[in-house]
């Protein structure tokens, strides 16, 4: 009898442990969601931590107890946009594919993702801004993008068995080359709309823009 309370009691503080895990790990999830809102709309300096506990329906003191201040929270902020994208960029099916057609994927992932999460880019414009300061400071930014690598490494190197691929792409190249394509645009949507005066957030305009893209990397990489 003794043996099945002290059970019975060990069970409900199990349960209790999870249950509190739990509650943490969703306050600090609402948090950072109402961080990435805040900062993507107003930049680092312009967001306040006022404002972010208001759209997390949570308590000022709260945020300081999970995150120290606004600088590690903004660091926070940028691994797990990272994080997301790049889950999601090493969940695509590329291995069907001839290595020329997987990279053109990539394009089409990269440029999809930024239209479905403007955040991500302007989270990085702000990040840029400050000189990467915040990355610096974290540990594992690095290790969170070397499948961003990995994923183009591998693509090049079947490219140049398959032969549909030149040799002398370089990896760091080819990611830069497939985000600025994208990144440029969006960041500057406003301002192009302006200048070449035609609404570069329209439908068709963003097709254009895909087909472009795709172009522009089909025919670098393509052998001499």
């Amino acid at each position: 009898m003794l043996r099945k309370t002290v059970m019975c009691e060990g069970s409900a503080l199990v349960d209790r442990v999870a249950s509190n895990i739990e509650d943490v790990t969703d306050k600090q999830v609402r948090i950072l969601m109402a961080a990435r809102a805040e900062f993507a709309e107003k930049g680092f300096d312009g967001a306040r931590v006022d404002s972010i506990a208001e759209r997390a329906h949570a308590n000022k003191q709260l945020i300081y107890y999970y995150f120290t201040n606004k600088d590690i929270l903004f660091t926070r902020v940028l691994e797990e946009a990272y994080r997301d994208i790049r889950e999601q960029e090493a969940a695509l099916k590329l291995d069907h594919l001839p290595a020329d057609q997987a990279i053109l994927q990539l394009v089409e992932f990269t440029w999809h993702y930024y239209l479905k999460n403007p955040e991500f880019i302007r989270l990085l414009n702000s990040e840029n801004q400050l000189k990467a300061r915040h990355l610096k400071d974290s540990d594992i930014t690095v290790q969170i993008n070397q499948s961003w690598s990995s994923i183009t490494q591998q693509l090049l190197q079947r490219g140049r068995v398959e032969g549909n691929v030149r040799e002398d792409i370089d990896v760091m190249q080819l990611n830069i080359n497939i985000s600025a394509l994208g990144f440029f645009y969006l960041i500057n949507q406003s301002t192009l709309s302006i200048i070449y005066q035609q609404d570069l957030s329209a439908k068709a305009a963003l097709d254009e823009r895909l087909r472009v893209m795709k172009e522009c990397i089909a025919a670098w990489i393509k052998p001499h």
